[in-house]
C-alpha cells in the first residue's frame, strides 16, 4: 500500500508539513490554483528551496498583503499571524507558527551569534475583519468553494478539532469559539493547503513517528502556560495520541501541527516495512539548539509479504489489515431527516462509512439500525456524535478487524479515453476490478456517450491487467 510516514522528531507545524510534501513532488503551482477556489485575497505563496543544519528541503511561506517586511510562517496563533519561530535579522523576519488565539512567549534567534530565550506578547493592533472569522465562518467560506468534496470535508473536520479543543479551554460549545489567528487567510491556507497537497499525492495512508515537543513557557491572555500549548495538549489529547518531551527549549508542536496529525495519521511509532521511494523536508525558520528543524517525510510502499519459511506459500495471504471501531444503536423514535443530517455530518467528519438498518425493535416497533464505521482513535468523538445528534440513549462499540485486498490505482484505456480504475489483487493475482465513478462520469461528458458504456469498457479494460 502507498504510505506516507512523517519523522517529526522535530515537531511539526501547517507550513513545514506543505513544504515537506511539496519536496516529495507535489505541484506547487496545482497546489495554488486550487487554493485559489477558496476565493480568498490577501496573500501570496512562497517555496523556496533552502538549508536546516545542512538538510537541504522546501520552505512554503504564505505572505500577507498587509505585511511589511514581515515573512510569516503561518497557522499563527496572535492576531497578526505568526509561525512559531522568530528569526530576527533587524528586518523583523517572523515565523510563528502559532493558532493560539492568545498572546505567545517565542525563543527568538537574533543575528548576533548568540540565541536566548524570553517571552513574548504580541499585541499589534492592526487587526483585520479576515482574523476575525469564527468556525461556522470558515466552515461556510470551505463549504461554498470549488474544492473537493474530500478536501472540503477534512479541511473542515481540522478547524473543528481546533475549534473543540478552544472551546474546552475557554468553557464554551466549540461552535461559538470566535477565531482570531485561527480564522486568519494564513491559516485558513496553511490548513485547507495541506489538504489539498495530500489529495494531490493520491491520498495515501499517513503514519507518523511519536510526537515530540520542545519545553518552555508561553504567555496567554489567561496567563503563564508551559509548553505544550493548551491547545495543543488538548488537541492531541483528545485524539488519544501520547507527548514526549525533548530537551529543545522551544515549542515545537504547534496548535495547527497537532490538529493536521490528529486528522490524518492513523497511527504512531516507528517505520515498519517501509520502502522509501521518496524523501522530502519541510523547513521551519527557526535553527534549533538540539535538533535540525525540519519535518522529514517518507513516500513508500508497506509491503506486507507472507513469511515462506513459517507459512506454505498456498495458504499466504497478502490482504492487508487494519482495526476500526463500529458503532451502532437501535432507534425507533428518529424521524428521516435527522437519520439523514447524520449520515451526511458522520461522513463529512472523516466516518468510514455511515449506514441505516431497517431492524424490528422490542414491542414489534419497526426501527433502524444506525452504524458508523471509524477509524479506532476516533470512537470517542463519532459516539459523541451519534448521542447529540440523534434520540439515541446508548450505543454498541464494537473494535473489529477488517481484512482488504491490496489495492492500487490505475489509468486503463478504453475505447472513450482513459479511466482510473481501482484494482483488488489476493496472492498476486486481481481479483476485484472497479472503475472510479467520478473518471468514468468525466469520460462519458466528455465523448456524451451513456455512462454504462464507459464503465463496461473500463471493467474489461482492467481485466486485462496482469
Amino acid at each position: 500500500m502507498k504510505a506516507l510516514y512523517l519523522d517529526i522528531f522535530s515537531g511539526i507545524a501547517g507550513d513545514m508539513f506543505i513544504g515537506a510534501l511539496i519536496d516529495l513532488g507535489v505541484d506547487a503551482a496545482k497546489l495554488e490554483r486550487e487554493l485559489k477556489k477558496l476565493k480568498l485575497d490577501g496573500y501570496h505563496l512562497h517555496v523556496l528551496r533552502g538549508e536546516k543544519s545542512a538538510i537541504a528541503g522546501v520552505k512554503f511561506d504564505v505572505h500577507l498583503a498587509h505585511d511589511h517586511g514581515h515573512s510569516h510562517e503561518h497557522p499563527h496563533g496572535h492576531d497578526h499571524a505568526h509561525d512559531h519561530d522568530d528569526d530576527h535579522d533587524h528586518g523583523h523576519s517572523h515565523g510563528d507558527d502559532h493558532h493560539h488565539h492568545h498572546e505567545h512567549a517565542h525563543s527568538h534567534d537574533h543575528d548576533h551569534g548568540h540565541a536566548h530565550t524570553h517571552e513574548h506578547e504580541h499585541g499589534h493592533e492592526h487587526h483585520d475583519h479576515d482574523d476575525q472569522r469564527n468556525f461556522s465562518q470558515i466552515k461556510q467560506l470551505i463549504t461554498q468553494s470549488k474544492l473537493s468534496a474530500w478536501v472540503k470535508a477534512k479541511s473542515i473536520a481540522v478547524f473543528e478539532r481546533i475549534a473543540v479543543a478552544e472551546g474546552k479551554i475557554h468553557g464554551m460549545p466549540a461552535a461559538e469559539v470566535h477565531f482570531h489567528e485561527v480564522g486568519a487567510v494564513d491559516s485558513i491556507v496553511d490548513i485547507v493547503g495541506a489538504a489539498i497537497a495530500l489529495e494531490l499525492m493520491g491520498k495515501p495512508r499517513v503514519f507518523a513517528s511519536p510526537v515530540v515537543e520542545g519545553t518552555g513557557w508561553i504567555r496567554c491572555a489567561h496567563g503563564r502556560f508551559p509548553v505544550p500549548a493548551p491547545a495543543t495538549l488538548a488537541i492531541l489529547g483528545a485524539r488519544g495520541i501520547g507527548v514526549t518531551q525533548c530537551e529543545e527549549p522551544h515549542e515545537l508542536v504547534t496548535p495547527t501541527g497537532a490538529a493536521l496529525l490528529a486528522e490524518f495519521v492513523e497511527s504512531f511509532g516507528p517505520m515498519q516495512d517501509l520502502v522509501a521511494e521518496k524523501i522530502g523536508f519541510g523547513l521551519g525558520t527557526r535553527d534549533n539548539q538540539t535538533r535540525p528543524n525540519v519535518v522529514r517525510a517518507v513516500l513508500g510502499t508497506i509491503a506486507k509479504v507472507p513469511d515462506t519459511k513459517t507459512k506454505s506459500p498456498k495458504t499466504g495471504l497478502d490482504w492487508e489489515t487494519d482495526r476500526i471501531a463500529v458503532l451502532e444503536t437501535n432507534l425507533d423514535d428518529c424521524t428521516g431527516e435527522i437519520l439523514g443530517s447524520v449520515v451526511e455530518t458522520a461522513l463529512a467528519a472523516g466516518a468510514l462509512d455511515v449506514f441505516h438498518t431497517p431492524i424490528q425493535m422490542k414491542k414489534n416497533r419497526p426501527g433502524v439500525l444506525l452504524t458508523i464505521l471509524c477509524n479506532e482513535a476516533e470512537a470517542d468523538k463519532f459516539s459523541e456524535l451519534l448521542l447529540r445528534e440523534t434520540t439515541a440513549f446508548g450505543l454498541r462499540k464494537t473494535i473489529a478487524e477488517r481484512r482488504k485486498l491490496r489495492r492500487e490505482f490505475t489509468p486503463v484505456k478504453t475505447d472513450f479515453g482513459e479511466v482510473t480504475v481501482k484494482i483488488g489483487r489476493l496472492g498476486g493475482k486481481l481479483v476485484q476490478a472497479a472503475p472510479e465513478f467520478e473518471s468514468v462520469k468525466k469520460v462519458a461528458t466528455q465523448k456524451k456517450v451513456p455512462l454504462k458504456l464507459v464503465h463496461t469498457a473500463a471493467v474489461k479494460s482492467a481485466k486485462q491487467l496482469k
